[in-house]
């Protein structure tokens, strides 16, 4: 009856394929998720995967399979720390907005896991990108921004703001925003500072806006009540994932 019982719990468990990496920002330790293609031939491009501002979960991991298997290495990126995991929204937003507040403290920890990733058997470094969700999204375009050694960043549903005061400067990264056309929390404003942003950076980027999506339309935990503000969108999901594998085609 227990092994029963084991056997019935371990089913309901999401089965992954990579396994948990440690690295570290200096002294601080952070717990990240390394995902790796099963046969590859010489080195290839490898991703960061950042996270959502409830941390590293199995969004992230699950999307890091996924682009393992279309042979990139790819790298679940821990921007909190080891054991730092926000438990309500209250909670998520304050630390978000740290980092958020800090853009050169959130650069760094990309950059530590751009670094962690880089050290990796079979990745090019000449072929780095970041992806990221919501909180993460911003944290892929600070990538671009800040001037990491990345060939690519892509941000799902993240958001666009700078702090202020901020200047625009030069943007070699090559960029993609998959937006959902009714985020609530990134409005039209924003929308049109950031691509303000992206022309006086001289950047090479494409924005897709997809309609009827919300905030958080790639995730599934989000459910699917739109007057929410963040809901999955099957439609914008599969859209958005096909745009993302033809702009690493193009440009890793």
């Amino acid at each position: 009856m227990r092994r029963t019982a084991l056997a019935l719990s371990l089913a309901v468990l999401p089965a992954f394929a990579g396994e948990p990496l440690a690295y570290a920002d200096g002294a601080t330790k952070l717990a990240g998720y390394l995902a790796l293609p099963v046969a590859a031939k010489g080195k290839v491009p490898g991703v960061v995967v950042v996270h959502q501002w409830m941390g590293l979960s199995d969004h992230e991991r699950r999307v890091s399979d996924d682009l393992a298997k279309l042979g990139y290495v790819a790298l679940a990126a821990d921007i909190y720390g080891e054991g730092v995991r926000p438990k309500t929204g209250g909670e998520a937003g304050k630390l978000a907005g740290t980092y958020k507040g800090d853009r050169a403290l959130y650069r760094r920890r990309v950059a530590a896991a751009l670094e962690s990733l880089k050290a990796q058997k079979g990745v090019d470094a000449s072929r780095l990108a970041v992806i990221g969700f919501c909180f993460g999204g911003t944290g892929a375009l600070e990538a671009a921004r800040g001037g990491l050694p990345v060939k690519a960043v892509v941000s799902f549903h993240g958001g666009l703001d700078v702090p202020a005061g901020y200047v625009p400067g030069p943007i070699t990264a090559k960029v993609l925003v998959c937006h959902g056309a009714d985020d609530p929390f990134v409005p039209a404003k924003d929308v049109s500072a950031f691509q303000d942003e992206m022309r006086k950076a001289k950047a090479d980027y494409v924005f897709a806006a997809y309609a009827g999506a919300v905030h958080a339309f790639t995730q599934k935990e989000a459910g699917n009540d739109n007057s929410k503000g963040a809901a999955y969108n099957e439609t914008a999901h599969r859209r958005s994932w096909r745009h993302l594998q033809d702009f690493f085609q193009e440009n890793l």
